[in-house]
């Protein structure tokens, strides 16, 4: 009788420490699926950028843990000098980098293969020509002398706009300074026009200046975007993945929550939060569904592939590169097709 009693207190037991433990298992379940997902990926995604307003959306999804809540681990690093990043890129230091889009054509044509996976902007008025007042359209600049760097996107935007007003770069007497300089000689009264940048076009505009043009006037001439070296998508497209999809969250965040993004982008960047509002109001930002506009798909490609053809026909025109890298291998959508 003993023994059949401890037998039957055994098995009460046993099947009481089970349920305890389903219970358990029930709430670690639940607590789980609360947690951000575990990153793909021991190795972080290593993006550089330049100190620049369009680039702050990358700190902000840093800020607020949206890479780590969608599974990848991102490390951010500021390096100013172009030469310097695409040799960063070039030799593997780095996995991306957030640049204009001419920038990662010259890579791809310079053997450094890579693909845009998110548009973060579009100049929208932050560049454009600066020229004295009593201009009154590109083709007053015939003659004149007009600063600009050579072999760069100002360089590109004063072409299409000369193109357009049917001139060419001969009809005017080319000035090579960096946007920079351009707006400083413009205000001092050393060239007749510059095409520049904020806060130049403001400050020689107050110069007894204006804005002949901007990039109001020629959207997508001027983009900036994240591109992946190309063996990075290919071996690590689960991590790329969770980089697409933190960004997209973090475009909503900013929607959501302007004030408080403000500050963190500037504090990312290292600049006065006042001179990344005032500069943020010449670029375009763009969201998860104007990226899936602008990248499209592989079969209907969007804008975005012709922007790039225009980059890489400037500057085989300019013999800074001696091939044309193609377009749809430059620009992957399907990350952001996935979202």
């Amino acid at each position: 009788m003993k023994k059949l009693l401890a037998i039957i207190c055994s098995l009460v037991l046993s099947l009481s420490l089970a349920a305890c433990g389903g219970a358990g298992d029930q709430q670690n379940q639940q607590t789980a699926a609360d947690q951000p997902k575990e990153a793909g990926n021991a190795e972080p995604l290593r993006v550089t950028l330049p100190t620049w307003t369009g680039y702050g959306p990358l700190f902000l999804a840093q800020e607020k843990g949206l890479f780590e809540k969608h599974g990848v681990k991102v490390e951010l690093s500021i390096i100013e000098g172009l030469a310097e990043r695409k040799q960063a890129m070039a030799g593997g230091k780095v996995d991306g980098m957030a640049t204009a889009l001419d920038v990662l054509a010259t890579l791809a044509a310079s053997d450094v293969p890579n693909q845009v996976v998110w548009v973060l902007d579009d100049s929208y008025g932050g560049d454009g020509i600066l020229a004295k007042k009593e201009f009154q359209s590109i083709a007053d600049l015939k003659g004149k002398k007009v600063a600009f760097e050579i072999g760069t996107t100002s360089h590109l935007l004063v072409l299409t706009a000369l193109k357009q007003a049917g001139l060419t770069e001969k009809d005017i007497e080319a000035i090579n300074m960096t946007a920079g300089d351009a707006g400083a000689a413009f205000t001092a009264g050393k060239v007749d026009a510059a095409v520049t940048w904020e806060p130049w076009l403001s400050k020689g505009s107050a110069a007894d200046g204006k804005v002949l043009l901007s990039t109001k006037d020629l959207p997508g001439i001027i983009v900036d975007a994240v591109g992946f070296r190309k063996d990075v998508v290919d071996k690590r497209p689960e991590d790329v993945k969770a980089f697409v999809a933190a960004m997209a969250e973090a475009m909503d965040y900013w929607k959501e929550h302007e004030d408080e993004s403000h500050e963190i982008m500037a504090k990312g960047l290292k600049i006065d939060v006042n001179e990344f509002v005032d500069t943020a109001k010449g670029l375009k930002f763009h969201d998860k569904e104007e990226n899936k506009q602008i990248l499209g798909t592989s079969s209907s490609p969007g804008p975005l592939y012709q922007s790039a053809k225009n980059a890489i026909d400037f500057y085989l025109e300019q013999k800074q590169i001696d091939k044309a890298p193609a377009p749809e291998e430059m620009i992957n959508p399907s990350f952001v097709e996935g979202l």
